[in-house]
């Protein structure tokens, strides 16, 4: 009787770990996906910046030339 009872207690024990290992290794998973996420975001966001930051100085540039033209 005490056998039994010993071996449901390690069975349960047993299905806990697992469940712990699997919701672990997912947490995991999420982790290195939002790395590389990130990581692909950030050089797409770099390269949007360098583009806005360029055509703004060109619109700074042609509103200077309007300016001084008197348009």
């Amino acid at each position: 009787m005490q056998d039994q009872r010993i071996e449901k207690l390690v069975a349960v024990a047993v299905k806990i770990t697992k469940v712990l290992v699997i919701i672990y290794l997912g947490f995991v998973e999420v982790f290195k996906i939002v790395k590389l996420l990130k990581e692909k975001l950030d050089a797409e966001l770099d390269s949007s910046r360098k583009w806005a930051s360029k055509n703004y100085s060109i619109l700074k540039k042609r509103l200077a030339e309007q300016k001084i033209a008197g348009v």
